[in-house]
């Protein structure tokens, strides 16, 4: 994201940045705390959370290294609130930025401004997708979609990848109730794409799990 900089203004961000350690289930932001920071994802994967109409928590999505969060606090001034929770899965490390440096640097340099819009424009494409396939594609479809984004995340090959999530947390990020979900796991267990455990998902072969995705 920085490389899209000059580099005055890459280093700017650099030194105003600070580095911020997370344990696994720690919270690194709350739904509805003022956005004054935006977080880049050093290492590690953590979930976005947010609250459903009915009171109940919902994942919508895994960041891992290189990904962000926090774009609402690039929006402009006053005090925009949170949109989701953020959740580590395990140890996390951030680069947060305060949002007044984003501010007094789009001042300064227009060309910033580029940055930004690409940030919200990724994040809208991003949450589009993620609506169509909640409203078009079948729950056996999003459930192996998801698995396979998730074993992009977690893996680095076309092999074995373990994903370290539970049931209950697939199911709020495919939007199933967690018995039909399961049912769906059973079917790809019983046809050797996975194997599921406590608390954790094994891809057993992440090319026939893709092309079980088309």
């Amino acid at each position: 994201m920085l490389q899209s900089l000059p580099d005055p203004d890459a280093k700017v961000l650099l030194r105003a940045g600070k580095v911020n350690h997370y344990e696994r289930r720690e919270v690194l932001v709350h739904e509805g705390d003022v956005a004054d920071s935006f977080h880049i994802v050093l290492d590690g994967r953590a979930a976005v959370r947010v609250t459903t109409p009915s009171g109940e928590n919902a994942i919508v999505n895994i960041l891992g290294p290189d990904e962000h969060f926090g774009e609402v606090s690039l929006l402009g001034r006053g005090e925009p609130r949170r949109t989701a929770s953020i959740v580590a899965l395990e140890q996390v490390r951030t680069l947060s930025i305060p949002a007044t440096v984003f501010h007094d640097l789009r001042e300064r340099n227009p060309r910033l401004e580029k940055l930004v819009s690409a940030i919200l424009a990724r994040r809208v494409d991003e949450l589009s997708a993620q609506v169509v396939e909640a409203m078009y594609d079948s729950l056996d479809r999003r459930v192996v979609r998801r698995l396979c984004g998730l074993a992009t995340v977690y893996g680095s090959g076309d092999g074995e990848v373990t994903i370290p999530l539970t049931q209950d947390e697939l199911s709020q990020l495919v939007g199933g109730a967690r018995p039909s979900v399961n049912q769906v796991l059973r079917r790809l267990v019983d046809e050797g794409h996975l194997e599921v455990r406590r608390g954790r998902i094994i891809v057993l072969d992440v090319e026939a799990l893709r092309r079980l995705a088309d």
